[in-house]
């Protein structure tokens, strides 16, 4: 079990000061990283003859340039989810859900790359029956935390609203698992693309809001105390109806009312003029971490609860020259490999709980 001592003196000084009026105090913490990453066309060389799975930049290459470039994709994939929070905790996050793979092994080929094995991580994954043949999963480190159930949940589109055109996309994963044996509920996401415009692929997130929200329902209908995580790339800004009306996601935690109220930790971070995706020299922040509101009150640390969250933005993850200088350093452009590593970048959160003296 991790036991990681972190100086909170500034954040409990305040806290208690404001809250009781008693002197500050050092105490110590456990803290784990929660992450989401979504990799970036992580596509294996193989074409498998069931699937649309070569309309990828490794599937577009020659047999012998993919073989070359997947290894350093891999090692690029896994050399960000070793240092994703790693500063403030000494390892890799507890819980990193990713999207924009293609399959179990590619993730598996990540979570064997050296930088990670030793970090036992496990996988959750189904097949979606996106048309582009993409997935997410959640990698977690088997020493701190436990699966006890998951499921795939169908976002289920039509073209027209006529049900004989369907639309294919991502499932959205759920996971129940214990995290140094508490109960906690993952929600993983990759949302429906802006493929034809915001406006007319609008209803596609709203739909898949409603999916999440609904499975958020059904958890919180056995157990309004429900710790819950939602991640992923939504496709949709901290200010898209599918976020603020769908989920009802809140911007301050001072408006949280009822232990089913759901905090958008990045709607701040957003407004601070902090992005994950870069587009015609503007930013906006489509990778989000919303949670419920157990997970983010302070009054008690017994248990694990939000600690700070940020954009994972490390200079290497920068793109180093041209016109495109400082944007998401991104694996490929014009189907060629670039040496980068996503077009998006990584988002985590940090949760904190007492050591017992």
């Amino acid at each position: 079990m991790l036991k990681t001592k972190l100086n909170l003196l500034l954040l409990l000084t305040f806290s208690l000061l404001v809250v009781t009026g008693v002197n500050a105090q050092k105490r110590d913490f456990k803290i784990h990283t929660i992450a989401f990453y979504n990799l970036e066309n992580l596509f294996d060389t193989i074409n498998d003859p069931t699937k649309d799975d070569h309309k990828n930049p490794i599937g577009d290459m020659s047999r012998g340039e993919a073989a070359r470039v997947y290894p350093k994709k891999v090692k690029n994939m896994a050399k960000v989810i070793a240092d994703i929070g790693s500063e403030k905790t000494g390892f890799p996050p507890a819980l990193l859900g990713v999207s924009e793979i293609e399959n179990y092994q590619v993730v598996q080929d990540v979570a064997n790359h050296p930088r990670l094995k030793n970090y036992n991580y496990g996988i959750v994954h189904y097949e979606s029956p996106d048309l582009r043949s993409i997935d997410v999963a959640l990698m977690y480190r088997r020493d701190v935390f436990r699966p006890t159930f998951s499921k795939a949940h169908e976002v289920v589109l039509y073209r027209d609203n006529d049900r004989s055109k369907r639309i294919y996309t991502r499932d959205i994963l759920y996971v129940k698992g214990l995290l140094d044996g508490e109960e906690m509920h993952i929600l993983v996401n990759h949302w429906p693309s802006r493929s034809g415009g915001e406006k007319k692929s609008r209803p596609k997130r709203v739909k898949a809001a409603k999916v999440a929200r609904g499975v958020m329902d059904s958890i919180q209908n056995q157990d309004p105390e429900a710790k819950i995580i939602v991640m992923g790339d939504l496709n949709d800004g901290v200010y898209n109806e599918s976020v603020k009306e769908e989920l009802k996601a809140l911007r301050h935690k001072e408006d949280l009312r009822n232990s089913t109220d759901l905090w958008n930790p990045f709607e701040n971070i957003f407004h601070e003029g902090i992005g994950t995706i870069a587009w015609r020299d503007s930013w906006d922040l489509f990778d989000q971490i919303i949670i419920t509101q157990p997970l983010a009150q302070k009054e008690d640390f017994s248990s694990y609860r939000f600690y700070q969250a940020g954009v994972f933005n490390p200079p290497y993850l920068q793109n180093p020259r041209g016109r495109w200088k400082g944007y998401p350093f991104r694996s490929f452009a014009g189907g060629a490999w670039t040496g980068g590593y996503s077009d998006h970048l990584p988002v985590y959160m940090y949760v904190i709980k007492e050591l017992d003296e």
